[in-house]
């Protein structure tokens, strides 16, 4: 139920290892916005685009420096976000007017299920109102989104309870630009 509600452009949450995001297809520029409206989140705050394979995020990104493969390899699927150029197929919104896309592949199989069920790439920050914490239960979610989107797909607590590590790869070096699930030595180590 939770795929075809995408498939409809309307706003899911679902578990992830790091938190719970709010997805919509990243394809669909309303869908899109429907997250924004569901958080109250400003619109010149990029999303991340979670997909369930590397073939798919490569369908949506333009160049990929040896480097960033690398990066793709050793920590996907898992909590690392890689700010790449952003193919036109990706709506400006998704990624505030930027020329680049922050994708990621989560590691957590309700997540990757939803989004090979879907058959869609799913934009999709955390699923709290915009300037809360983070939610790590479907729980957390309702609190803040109840009433707001279509549905939650309760995972359960999620494991990590922070963020994804977001690292722009379009610079040279290439840039933390969040800590999180993946720490800067293990980056370094790559």
């Amino acid at each position: 139920r939770a795929a075809a509600f995408l498939q409809r452009g309307q706003c899911v949450a679902f578990p992830t290892e790091t938190v719970y995001g709010l997805g919509a297809n990243a394809l669909d520029a309303q869908a899109v916005a429907a997250i924004f409206t569901a958080k109250g989140r400003p619109q010149d705050n990029p999303l991340i685009v979670h997909c369930a394979s590397e073939a798919q995020v490569l369908s949506l990104v333009g160049d990929v420096s040896p480097e960033a493969r690398k990066l793709m390899r050793r920590f996907w699927p898992g909590p690392l976000t890689l700010v790449l150029p952003r193919a036109d197929k990706i709506p400006l919104v998704v990624s505030a007017g930027l020329d680049t896309v922050a994708v990621r592949i989560p590691s957590h199989p309700i997540a990757l299920q939803l989004i090979e069920q879907a058959g869609l790439p799913l934009a999709a920050p955390s699923a709290n109102l915009s300037g809360r914490p983070s939610p790590t239960t479907a729980r957390h979610v309702l609190e803040d989104l109840g009433g707001r989107i279509s549905a939650v797909v309760d995972g359960g607590e999620t494991g990590w309870g922070v963020e994804s590590t977001v690292v722009d790869c379009t610079t040279k070096p290439f840039r933390l630009l969040r800590p999180g699930g993946v720490t800067l030595e293990e980056l370094e180590s790559v």
